[in-house]
């Protein structure tokens, strides 16, 4: 793309929104628009306070500005993007639902105190890495110039650099484990003859469709036409052309003159004048 914004209005819609509330969110950070305290995940605070909204936050704070913020971001953009252009092509209710479980599935195991994190974002970053890696498992990825290896070793090389340089290991794992619960449930189970089947629910096609956002292939749900737009322009008829054709026509014969009566003939018992009447309204 030529220009950022270009590349901004290239990108499908669920990675931007979701790259871009990240990086907002941390951003507001730096400018202590708020206290990462009131965004984190704890559930003491949730049940005891119902501070609900602790339950959505804290997956988009994916810590402060750093390499570490950066290379998250960027798996967003490349990986997250693959996915939605790729597997998820036309499917975007199907891709919302991948994340919407992925973070249902990182809160149950946050429960376990051993599992627990005040932020779940870079979890579930994670597990968009894994996803990946298994839809994709002969793609060839190179890590900083130096190493190549396929797609499906990538969250296990991830992995070996966060123990390299000392960070910790729990948040990628658990986001590993949601991944695998994801890609077990819709794709492994059904292939082996599985009889349950992980569906996205009717309520995300209702949602998806009422943003008016991204397409969904085979959809219970019609998309909403008002959704996703300011303005509407002018409401026309179905049969609009048709319509007009015929008022056109018709004011047209309504403007233009009469043709002039034909001259009376000889012997006959026609007035010398006889002529059209008309209404003064006609």
């Amino acid at each position: 793309m030529s220009t950022p914004l270009e590349y901004y209005h290239s990108l499908p819609p669920v990675s931007k929104v979701y790259g871009v509330s990240c990086l907002m969110t941390t951003a507001a950070y730096y400018l202590q628009l708020y206290d990462p305290k009131n965004i984190a995940l704890i559930y003491s605070l949730v049940i005891k306070k119902f501070q609900i909204w602790r339950l959505i936050t804290n997956f988009f704070f994916l810590g402060p500005f750093s390499f570490r913020f950066a290379f998250r971001l960027i798996i967003i953009a490349k990986y997250g993007v693959s996915l939605e252009r790729g597997p998820f092509d036309k499917r975007t209710a199907d891709y919302v639902w991948m994340l919407i479980f992925g973070a249902l599935s990182l809160l149950v195991m946050a429960a376990i105190p051993y599992c627990w994190t005040p932020f779940m974002g870079s979890s579930l970053v994670f597990m968009i890495v894994y996803i990946w890696s298994r839809e994709f498992p002969n793609a060839r990825i190179n890590i900083y110039g130096v190493v190549s290896l396929k797609g499906f070793y990538l969250p296990w090389a991830m992995l070996a650099l966060n123990l390299i340089f000392g960070d910790l290991l729990m948040p990628d794992i658990l986001g590993m484990v949601a991944g695998h619960l994801y890609y077990f449930l819709t794709v492994l189970h059904p292939l082996a003859g599985g009889k349950f089947n992980l569906k996205t629910p009717f309520l995300i096609h209702k949602l998806v469709a009422y943003w008016g956002e991204g397409t969904q292939f085979n959809s219970p749900v019609q998309r909403d036409p008002s959704a996703g737009t300011a303005f509407r322009g002018r409401s026309y008829r179905l049969n609009s052309s048709q319509t007009n054709t015929r008022e056109r026509t018709q004011t047209r014969r309504r403007s233009s003159p009469s043709p002039p009566p034909p001259p009376p003939q000889q012997g006959s018992n026609q007035p010398a004048f006889s002529g059209r009447s008309y209404r003064l309204d006609s």
